[in-house]
């Protein structure tokens, strides 16, 4: 049995019917990342997901060419009709955009309490376009983070949301994740992708859990969307009840398969 099928049998075990996980993030036209990614990477595991539709971008694997921010009315209404149906066992957050979007998913939000949620901060794009400005990175901040069960910073994005240099050592990561925890998600996991080691480790820092680490041997190709896929395959892990350790474990796993076989 392998991964994706060991995730949706546990899961029928604790939802009805198939899992169901809402993907709230924008479209990518090169199909490189966003709701895109996430939705392969749902149906690759079996999982069924509902959607609410955050920006349409214009892009291709090199640069953001153009960005339309979908009105927040219509963000906060279409995540209020997602958890209005069949159970949603679990949301995944990706690109917000701007300040009344990262509002409208918070007050979204509120009816969701006791969903997981886990959230990855979207704020550059492979290419170095801006995709949430300072205004909306602040409101991310104070509205939305405590609604988080998990948040899924790379070092670079760490070190913006603390307004401190790049962790270089793992004693900065985890300083960074803790102060992170400080603002309100339940955990963090600080990607290593970025970093300069042989290696590629993850830390998880939880509350009131022993900090974990996620090894995997750096591989020399390079793919975009890796952020979207373990967010998601995360996402997809805990709507089956699984804990936040053992999803980030299988995620991590997931992705190096992906990377290994379709990577550039």
């Amino acid at each position: 049995m392998d991964r994706c099928d060991a995730i949706a049998s546990i899961g029928r075990r604790f939802v009805t019917g198939r899992p169901t996980v809402l993907v709230i993030a924008g479209s990518d036209s090169s199909g490189g990342a966003g709701v895109a990614r996430d939705l392969a990477t749902l149906a690759a595991c079996g999982v069924e997901a509902k959607v609410t539709i955050t920006a349409v971008t214009a892009q291709t694997d090199e640069a953001v060419q153009a960005i339309h921010h979908v009105p927040p009315d219509i963000v906060r209404d279409q995540i209020r009709a997602a958890l209005d149906g069949r159970g949603v066992a679990a949301i995944k957050i990706g690109m917000l955009g701007c300040r009344p979007t990262v509002e409208a998913v918070a007050s979204g939000l509120e009816a969701a309490a006791g969903i997981p949620v886990v959230l990855d901060p979207v704020l550059v794009s492979s290419s170095g376009g801006e995709l949430l400005d300072a205004s909306g990175r602040t409101a991310m901040y104070e509205r939305l983070l405590p609604h988080v069960t998990l948040l899924t910073p790379n070092i670079p994005e760490a070190a913006v949301i603390t307004g401190q240099p790049e962790s270089e050592t793992w004693a900065d990561i985890e300083h960074q994740a803790r102060a992170i925890l400080r603002l309100g998600p339940r955990a963090v996991l600080v990607k290593g992708g970025h970093g300069g080691s042989r290696r590629s480790v993850d830390l998880l820092v939880e509350r009131s859990q022993p900090v974990r680490r996620f090894d995997a041997a750096r591989l020399s190709r390079s793919m975009r969307g890796t952020g979207c896929i373990l967010s998601t395959r995360i996402a997809a892990c805990l709507a089956s009840g699984a804990s936040i350790s053992g999803c980030c474990a299988i995620a991590k796993d997931y992705l190096w398969t992906v990377m290994q076989q379709t990577g550039e």
